[in-house]
């Protein structure tokens, strides 16, 4: 038994040995070409790219695009589609958790995803409540509706121009998005007048643009500037330090100064910032653009940050005594119901931060002693209280080397004057 186990065990090893012979000599006869082609078709179909839109396979349906048009509702939009009243009553009310539908709004943009087949039935609704964020509500049996985002591109940009008339106008000469003059005046608030800007002035900006399907959407964040004025190079490079983000010039000095958290001590807000609220006095609802500090009649108000007195006088509109004060060219804050105002307190006059200004009063429209202070960015009224406080120490010793690296390769990149684009 064990003599013929051993035949056995040679004669298949001998089949198998020959068979592999033939097959090898076959392959050699097949021409190269044939052989590459069909390797790269396998590749080919390994390395299909699925057209993902919306987080779906897009291609595997039926899509209708459009912009909502005036006067329409979730429910007329859908009823253009044949989906049930029923359907959509519940799917506004699944919605209420994630998306108000009374804010649908015309102009917006929105898909209807259809099966792709003859019958051509609903299954998702799409609207792009802006231009990152979509809701998608899901019309099949499980009525599903959430929220999305679309996938934001960031394109490094570099601009350099000259002044002949403004600012703005020379953003729109180079091609650049007006709005990095508006960011360019808040870098330069506290160093800069960009009033006093002109002819012979010039900049030199490297920044990141956002881009969502190839269009940019106006989200804009300078890395570095040389803004030369009256033939002074002013430069800022963008470093964040823990949690706060600042800009510091080449030594790493802080281009921002800081103001102070109130005009006052005072006892307690007595009213907040508001689009809507019930004045004591008039007895009826109007916006109340600015914060009241309630505080004892004679309380010193001091300004929160140095500037020039724009504004002096008796409000009729119910402000009272008042001052207004310009801290630069985007800050100005407005001090109103004052009892009296501080000893030279006139028109034109420059203030230091902290210094004594007037005194609570309750002068105007109101009900007792208190400041109703506002602060103004770029001519708007803002929340005081929700000022963003940016760093206005140097740069920590800590993170020099940090700084310095940033700030050299970015030195190179503005001596080049080069477009660059992010990948």
């Amino acid at each position: 038994m064990k003599k013929y186990f051993n035949y056995k065990t040679l004669i298949i090893a001998g089949l198998v040995l020959a068979g592999l012979y033939l097959l090898s000599t076959k392959l050699k006869d097949i021409p190269e070409e044939v052989k590459t082609e069909e390797h790269q078709a396998i590749d080919s179909a390994e390395l299909k790219l699925v057209n993902l839109k919306y987080g779906f396979p897009i291609d595997d349906f039926k899509v209708e695009t459009s912009k909502v048009k005036r006067n329409q509702s979730l429910s007329t939009l859908l009823r253009q589609y044949e989906v049930s009243f029923s359907t959509i009553d519940k799917i506004a009310r699944k919605a209420k958790k994630v998306f108000n539908v009374r804010k649908i709004k015309s102009g917006k943009e929105y898909s209807v995803l259809f099966t792709n087949d003859s019958i051509k039935n609903p299954e998702y609704f799409i609207y792009e409540n802006t231009p990152v964020e979509y809701i998608v509500f899901d019309l099949r049996d499980t009525l599903h509706v959430y929220k999305g985002e679309k996938e934001i591109k960031y394109l490094k940009k570099q601009v350099s121009g000259d002044i002949e008339s403004s600012l703005w106008n020379a953003m729109v000469s180079v091609k650049a998005d007006p709005l990095l003059s508006i960011e360019l005046s808040e870098i330069y608030a506290w160093t800069i007048d960009f009033f006093g800007i002109g002819k012979g002035d010039r900049f030199n900006i490297i920044y990141e643009e956002a881009f969502v399907d190839d269009k940019p959407i106006h989200d804009i964040k300078v890395l570095a500037v040389n803004f030369i004025h009256h033939n002074s190079d002013n430069y800022a490079f963008a470093f964040t330090e823990g949690e706060k983000k600042g800009f510091f010039d080449e030594k790493g000095n802080s281009l921002q100064k800081a103001f102070l958290k109130a005009p006052l001590r005072y006892s307690r807000i007595s009213s907040r910032f508001s689009n809507r609220r019930f004045h004591p006095v008039l007895k009826r609802y109007r916006a109340h653009h600015g914060i009241d500090y309630a505080a004892p009649t004679g309380t010193p108000v001091h300004t929160i940050g140095d500037g020039v007195i724009i504004k002096k006088g008796y409000q009729k509109n119910g402000g009272g005594n008042y001052i207004k004060i310009k801290h630069n060219s985007v800050y100005s804050t407005t001090y109103m119901h004052l009892s009296r105002f501080g000893k030279g307190m006139r028109t034109g006059v420059r203030v230091k931060q902290g210094q004594t200004i007037g005194y609570v009063g309750s002068t105007g429209l109101a009900t007792g002693p208190h400041l109703d202070f506002r602060v103004f960015k770029n001519g708007s009224a803002i929340n005081p209280l929700k000022m963003k406080s940016p760093p206005v120490a140097p740069v920590k010793e800590e993170n020099k080397p940090a700084f310095e690296k940033l700030k050299n390769d970015f030195l190179i990149e503005l001596s080049s004057e080069k477009a660059i684009s992010l990948q």
